[in-house]
């Protein structure tokens, strides 16, 4: 619903939402001309965690949780990041909105602006993460103080890790002037939606019928 909200404020030009996106981009766009070491390092940034990387990223994790005999687990990774890498370029098509045409470019990115896919992915990528590492992290009944205080700092990075990816992979995109606020913002909510749902799709199972 929020993804959908924020669609249609796009597509209807809503106007409050067109100045920040307009302010925001100018606000950056003029901070990286003015400063060429921050472009490099935007540039390095969404290279490393651009949507292709982490999917082989992703893949070598399935490799692993196969081989470790989670294979339910392995096939929500992939089915996480295959449905998100197949619906954020649809909706692109869908929605045709043009990225930011801004003078004197630092940076440049084929195709349609709405939504970020860069966002989108990320988030899909930090919520892999989150499923994956966050339970391994957890303290067995009876552990130490040490042992706890060790797997609380591995909780804490693992939240880190994932809050990292997805948030400034998003930033880099608007920072470096190749997509609006809102096209970073929508990547974001699909990412959390396509998550949530095959969690809760993976989770649930149907009931048991009873026997006579």
């Amino acid at each position: 619903m929020p993804f959908t909200l924020l669609a249609v404020l796009v597509l209807t030009g809503w106007p409050p939402l067109r100045r920040l996106d307009v302010a925001v981009t100018g606000q950056l766009h003029g901070y990286a001309l003015d400063h060429p070491a921050w472009v490099r390092v935007m540039s390095v940034w969404t290279d490393v965690f651009a949507p292709m990387p982490l999917r082989a990223g992703a893949l070598c994790l399935v490799v692993w949780l196969t081989r470790r005999g989670a294979r339910r687990l392995a096939v929500w990774v992939t089915t996480t990041m295959v449905l998100g890498g197949l619906l954020g370029p649809l909706l692109k098509l869908l929605l045709g909105r043009a990225r930011p045409a801004l003078p004197d470019p630092v940076a440049q990115a084929p195709g349609l602006a709405f939504p970020s896919g860069h966002a989108l992915n990320a988030v899909l990528a930090a919520g892999v993460l989150l499923v994956v590492f966050l339970p391994r992290t957890g303290a067995p009944a009876g552990a130490g103080q040490h042992a706890t205080r060790r797997r609380s700092a591995a909780r804490a990075a693992v939240w880190l890790g994932a809050l990292l990816l997805a948030l400034v992979t998003g930033f880099s995109r608007i920072a470096l002037g190749v997509h609006w606020t809102s096209d970073v913002l929508a990547g974001w909510l699909l990412g959390v939606a396509m998550v949530t749902a095959t969690t809760v799709a993976f989770t649930v199972r149907p009931r048991p019928t009873r026997r006579r």
